[in-house]
């Protein structure tokens, strides 16, 4: 029961975001934000709360440093620092991401496949390049963060290979959504703005987040052991 509370809260929040950027409600936004992932947190942790893995621990911390960059970016607005923080905060949770997807990879005994890694390095120089000549001060930043999720992605790819075949597809298409969300972040904000952007990443963003929290459920009740006395 609380599971599914939780999951409504995570929609409900999600939706109210999506309403407040529509209508230019920066109070329903500010208030809706935070929600959002913690109640996805609140999801993952009682979806498997009778399960025992080491794997829990990395989507949890994906999760919390996810929750601490949506509260930085916030107060972008204010001061454009909280946006070099926010993306800090998320580079750490796509780092978390990648440790648990190399984790599953290994577990699976799934081979790295270069291919992939020819895909997102394609992705990469696509985007660096027609954002590099508006970076300015944050071409670093962007470049490494750009490197650290064309990463995540390639091992998410990884995920299609594995037995569970519905969890890694869950898992990869959140990961995808992930990278779509940053990317219209990215040219919103340094190549070309445009009025749906926010919508976009937000739907995005929520969707990403979700369906890599559902894929990691569904694999860890298909590979893990569960508590004496547990309910699945």
């Amino acid at each position: 029961m609380k599971t599914n509370l939780y999951l409504v809260l995570f929609l409900s929040a999600l939706g109210a975001n999506l309403l407040g950027i529509q209508l230019n409600k920066e109070s329903v936004q500010f208030l809706s934000k935070p929600l959002i992932i913690a109640a996805l947190a609140g999801y993952f942790i009682f979806s498997t709360v009778d399960i025992i893995s080491k794997l829990k621990k990395w989507i949890i911390l994906a999760l919390f440093f996810s929750w601490a960059g949506d509260v930085l970016l916030m107060f972008q607005p204010k001061d454009e620092l909280f946006f070099l923080l926010g993306l800090a905060s998320f580079l750490i949770a796509h780092i978390f991401y990648i440790i648990y997807f190399h984790h599953v990879r290994v577990n699976e005994g799934i081979k790295g496949n270069p291919w992939l890694l020819v895909l997102v390095v394609i992705y990469y120089a696509v985007l660096i390049n027609l954002l590099m000549p508006y970076l300015g001060t944050m071409k670093i930043p962007v470049l490494v963060y750009g490197v650290v999720i064309s990463f995540m992605l390639m091992l998410a790819m990884h995920m299609l290979l594995i037995k569970q075949k519905i969890a890694g597809r869950w898992m990869m298409t959140g990961a995808l959504l992930f990278v779509i969300s940053d990317s219209i972040l990215a040219i919103n904000k340094f190549y070309h703005p445009f009025p749906a952007a926010s919508i976009l990443i937000m739907i995005t963003y929520g969707l990403a987040q979700l369906f890599i929290v559902q894929g990691a459920i569904k694999y860890l009740r298909q590979h893990s052991k569960p508590l004496a006395g547990g309910n699945n």
